[in-house]
């Protein structure tokens, strides 16, 4: 702990770059560890579920997986997102680059996030481009629909569909310019964002993450522990 606060201590454009075990402690569940949503049973694998074509092909099915399974709405901000406000706030946080869908990030009042895979709350009509909130997913069943008939979809980015441009632009140029690259956790398995730390040359790596991962190896610190834990225990100064 004394090593990462004088590395935060140090920083000034730090960027953290998270994944599922970030919100874990918030209350919802991540995905490839052994109590871990891929390792479930269902009549489908999460993946094929979570796929673009399985959305079009098994439309109502998706949407009982995804409202039961995918959407947190009571979830509220835990230690990790707490602390990396304070570090914006501060002005040594210069982007959130995320893995996950839930929100949080902003939730706790970040405002420099990326959100690589989408966000649950935005939704838009296949149809007409109407845009809706959650909300609107929640308090409808089956296929959600616009008011036009057509399917609203969920803005998240599903397994067959791209990233979008704008968004990853953004989230390498910030690694790129870091001096402290933060990775916490994450299993760095899912591409291309794992990739995404090859843009980073800066002074120091921290990894943060219960399990090992491929970055352990080239990081100035490495930390097996949960997220919130670790980050809830550093003074921004």
């Amino acid at each position: 702990m004394k090593t990462l606060q004088e590395i935060i201590d140090k920083g000034k454009r730090i960027v953290f770059f998270g994944g599922a075990g970030v919100s874990t402690e918030s209350g919802i569940p991540d995905f490839r560890s052994v109590d871990g949503l891929y390792n479930q049973k269902y009549a489908y694998p999460p993946e094929t579920i979570l796929s673009d074509t399985f959305f079009y092909t098994h439309t109502e099915e998706f949407f009982a997986f995804y409202r039961d399974k995918m959407l947190f709405p009571d979830a509220e901000p835990n230690a990790a997102h707490k602390k990396l406000y304070e570090l914006e706030q501060a002005g040594k946080l210069r982007g959130i680059v995320t893995q996950n869908i839930d929100g949080l990030h902003r939730k706790a009042g970040n405002k420099l996030v990326y959100e690589l895979h989408g966000t649950v709350f935005q939704n838009t009509c296949l149809e007409c481009g109407k845009k809706y909130g959650l909300d609107f997913i929640l308090n409808t069943t089956g296929v959600p629909r616009c008011a036009c008939g057509g399917v609203v979809k969920p803005d998240v980015v599903l397994y067959g569909e791209s990233l979008d441009q704008p968004t990853i632009l953004g989230a390498c140029r910030e690694i790129s310019r870091a001096d402290v690259l933060i990775v916490a956790g994450t299993s760095l398995t899912v591409q291309p964002a794992a990739s995404f730390l090859d843009y980073f040359s800066g002074r120091d790596l921290v990894v943060i993450n219960r399990d090992a991962t491929s970055a352990d190896s080239r990081a100035t610190l490495v930390l097996h522990e949960r997220v919130g834990e670790v980050l809830g225990k550093i003074e921004v100064r």
